[in-house]
């Protein structure tokens, strides 16, 4: 079985192509969170997921979502691969088969108008020596509001 279930916010608002062929689609990144904890600290990261959605969801997520959009997401992974300057290079995308949205605009321009970022930069740890944990105990998860300019691109 294949399925993918996420609940993250849009990093940028989403941009609407055809194929040649005049098939609709979009590709747009999800920030979701992540909990961990280790020996040392616990707290929260983001993973920037890439999706793509066809047809009318892909019109009906442009027309309707932006940057800092809080949606639901159900898909399947695909892989593939292309050839890039004689190099293999390798992707993984979330297919959308469904989506939710999980706020009002009201609510979006709300979250938008606080501009806090979803995280400080100083308070990242440092991953690569230790090793993370799922904490079946961890309560409460902080609202992710990625909607500030300080994203990595």
């Amino acid at each position: 079985m294949n399925k993918v279930i996420l609940i993250g916010r849009l990093t940028k608002d989403i941009e609407l192509r055809k194929t040649q062929s005049g098939m609709s689609y979009a590709r747009f990144t999800v920030a979701v969170n992540r909990r961990f904890k280790s020996k040392d600290q616990q707290g929260q990261d983001a993973d920037f997921i890439s999706c793509i959605a066809w047809e009318k969801r892909a019109e009906t997520m442009y027309q309707y979502l932006g940057k800092g959009s809080q949606v639901g997401i159900e898909g399947r992974i695909q892989t593939g691969s292309y050839d890039r300057d004689g190099q293999k290079v390798y992707t993984t995308d979330i297919v959308v088969e469904n989506f939710d949205f999980l706020e009002s605009r009201s609510q979006r321009a709300q979250t938008s108008a606080q501009n806090q970022p979803y995280f400080e930069p100083s308070s990242q740890p440092d991953l690569s020596s230790s090793t993370s944990s799922y904490d079946d105990d961890y309560d409460s998860e902080p609202i992710l509001d990625i909607a500030s300019d300080d994203l990595p691109f």
